[in-house]
C-alpha cells in the first residue's frame, strides 16, 4: 500500500505497529479479546448512519476501520499470518471475480443479488442454502438471511412474496411483539424456533 497514494492510511498502519510495540494494552490484544469493540463499532456504526449525520459515521467508520486494521496486525506478527495488504488484495480479487459482468465484459444478469449468492456458494463449495449464515445472527436477521439465500438458490418454500413497506413491516413486527408479551409470548423465542422449523424445510426442499 503505496505511501505516496494512500499517506494517512500508511499512517495508521504505522501507528497501530507502534502501539502493538509500546502501549502495555494493546500488545496484549487478541482477536478474541477484540471481538467485543467490533461489534461494539460495527452497531455504532449503524447508529450514525441511521442518525444521518455525516460527522459520526466518519468518525464511526474510522473506529471499524481500526478494528480491521487491529485484526491485522496481529494476524501480521502470527506464524504463516498475513497482513493488511494481503486483506486488501482478498477482497479486491473477490469483488473483481464476483462481477464478471464489469471487469470481463459478461453480460450483466438480470438477478444481481442471486448472481453473487450463486458465485459466492460455487467459491466455497456450499451445497446448501443454510451454510456459512452466522449462528451468533439474531433469529430476525438470520430469517431474512435464510430466505434471501433460499430465494436466490431457488429453493423450492412456500414463501410469502405479499408487496409490503418497510413501514408496515415496522408496525407489524412491534405490533406482533405486543401481542406476544399480553400473551406471555417470548417473542424472540418465537422466532427462533420459526427459524428452526425453516432450517427443516429448507433441509428437506434440498434433499428432494
Amino acid at each position: 500500500m503505496g505511501a505516496d497514494r494512500n499517506p494517512e492510511l500508511s499512517r495508521l498502519i504505522e501507528v497501530m505497529a507502534t502501539l502493538r510495540v509500546k502501549c502495555p494494552w494493546d500488545a496484549e490484544q487478541t482477536h478474541r479479546s477484540l471481538v467485543q469493540y467490533l461489534v461494539e463499532e460495527a452497531m455504532e456504526t449503524v447508529e450514525a448512519i441511521e442518525s444521518g449525520d455525516r460527522t459520526h459515521l466518519r468518525e464511526e467508520l474510522g473506529d471499524l476501520l481500526l478494528q480491521v486494521v487491529f485484526h491485522a496486525r496481529i494476524a501480521a506478527e502470527e506464524p504463516d499470518g498475513f497482513n493488511i495488504e494481503d486483506v486488501a488484495r482478498g477482497v479486491a480479487d473477490k469483488l473483481i471475480s464476483r462481477h464478471p459482468y464489469v471487469f470481463a465484459g459478461d453480460q450483466t444478469p438480470e438477478d444481481l443479488h442471486g448472481s453473487w449468492e450463486q458465485r459466492k456458494a460455487v467459491e466455497k463449495g456450499r451445497r446448501s442454502v443454510l451454510q456459512g449464515i452466522p449462528e451468533q445472527l439474531s433469529a430476525l436477521a438470520r430469517a431474512a438471511k435464510i430466505i434471501s439465500r433460499a430465494r436466490s438458490r431457488r429453493v423450492d418454500l412456500p414463501l410469502d412474496d405479499q408487496p409490503i413497506t418497510a413501514e408496515e413491516v415496522g408496525r407489524q413486527v412491534l405490533s406482533l411483539t405486543a401481542r406476544a408479551h399480553a400473551c406471555g409470548i417470548d417473542p424472540d423465542q418465537a422466532v427462533r424456533d420459526a427459524v428452526r422449523d425453516l432450517e427443516r424445510q429448507v433441509q428437506a426442499a434440498e434433499s428432494a
